[in-house]
């Protein structure tokens, strides 16, 4: 069986990890559906989503990652020859390689590689999530033969590039497309099915502003809903112990209403989502995607030292489809988010039509179509 050799790349984040898992999976389905046998490999730095990569047939090809900071920086000249390094690294290690494509989720650690396969020759695919270009994207955008957007506004910033230029969404893994019933996903979480759920959570690291945010009004949010909060692995144990103190005089009948977790897999964000009558979340396109493709209504909060401020963009490009509000971080106070909350879940009509909105904007079909340009380039 003749093989089909991919190269994969990218920032080594969960939103990049995960769309390339999805694009993976579709690329894979292929080749054994038309007798080859697929060789996925990651080049670059997955750090904790090493085994993600791992169980899904891809393997890790261990590539230093530097990052192309924005502004000043001693870590600057470290990453400056940490790039080099990592260029050279990869050079050796493809000519054992040579994938007939590379595809590029962008992000630090994936411009040495790609620039790499440019020496070689071999076809470069990117797909930029976001409304704002990272700047590896930018770049290797010159190189590539394909460009595919989340966002038709991002269209406009790549500059100058001889690439095909498609819109086609942002892929979600299969894992976060399968349904459960409400009632029942609300209960697996030991929730009361008649009353809402509030789902928060600030990106697979947490965010400190929106756990500071939830601690502190945590009575009157579980006197209107329940809670399941996503808090960040590493955040989890101060924030347990601060949860504690603070609710150390609270009724039980409250407290019921709250669950806070360290970390949604893959499983749990699928049912988190699905037991959610409203999801509150960064700006990041990953999330973004995910609640859309659930069809949930949702309050962005998006991160104000977000690289070029794509997560502000994000959010406000989503919710021009009347899917969502923003929120912006200086104005996350209590009255005002209680006040978008209460008149989301209050109106069954706009709820439901934040619903269909958030539908309509998810693309259910991203994955094949970017598989599909992979592959055309190889074809």
């Amino acid at each position: 069986m003749k093989k089909l050799r991919i190269l994969l790349t990218g920032g080594g984040t969960g939103g990049h990890i995960y769309p390339i898992i999805a694009v993976a999976q579709k690329i894979q389905e292929w080749a054994l559906r038309n007798g080859f046998q697929p060789d996925l490999r990651y080049f670059g730095e997955p750090g904790e989503y090493k085994e993600a990569l791992k169980s899904n047939g891809i393997r890790t090809v261990g590539v230093a990652a530097s990052k192309m900071r924005r502004y000043f920086s001693l870590l600057n000249i470290v990453d400056f020859f940490k790039f080099f390094f990592g260029f050279f690294q990869s050079l050796w290690k493809l000519y054992f390689f040579m994938p007939e494509v590379a595809f590029s989720k962008g992000g630090p650690g994936a411009l040495s590689v790609l620039a790499a396969c440019r020496f070689y020759f071999i076809p470069i695919a990117i797909h930029e999530s976001d409304t704002v270009p990272g700047m590896t994207n930018r770049v290797s955008g010159r190189w590539a033969k394909v460009i595919d957007l989340a966002f038709a506004r991002a269209g406009e910033r790549f500059g100058k590039t001889k690439a095909r230029m498609n819109i086609v969404g942002n892929p979600v893994r299969q894992e976060v497309l399968v349904p459960t019933p409400q009632e029942q996903a609300k209960e697996s979480f030991g929730f009361d099915p008649n009353k809402p759920v509030v789902l928060v959570f600030g990106g697979s690291q947490g965010s400190n502003r929106m756990n500071e945010f939830v601690l502190a009004n945590l009575e009157p949010l579980l006197l209107k809903f329940q809670v399941l909060h996503a808090v960040g692995r590493d955040k989890y144990a101060s924030f347990k112990n601060q949860y504690d103190f603070a609710t150390k005089n609270f009724s039980p009948l409250i407290t019921a209403g709250y669950k806070p977790v360290p970390y949604l897999e893959d499983s749990q964000i699928a049912k988190a989502l699905d037991a959610a009558d409203l999801v509150v979340a960064r700006g990041g396109a990953g999330a973004i995607f995910e609640i859309a493709a659930k069809g949930k209504p949702s309050i962005i909060v998006p991160f104000p030292e977000a690289a070029g401020d794509h997560q502000k963009e994000n959010a406000y490009a989503y919710a021009e489809t009347g899917a969502a509000v923003v929120i912006e971080q200086e104005n996350m106070l209590p009255s005002i988010f209680l006040g978008q909350a209460e008149k989301i879940l209050g109106d069954p009509e706009l709820k439901k039509r934040m619903s269909g909105a958030a539908s309509d904007f998810y693309q259910p079909e991203a994955a094949d179509k970017i598989s599909a340009d992979v592959l055309a380039l190889w074809q």
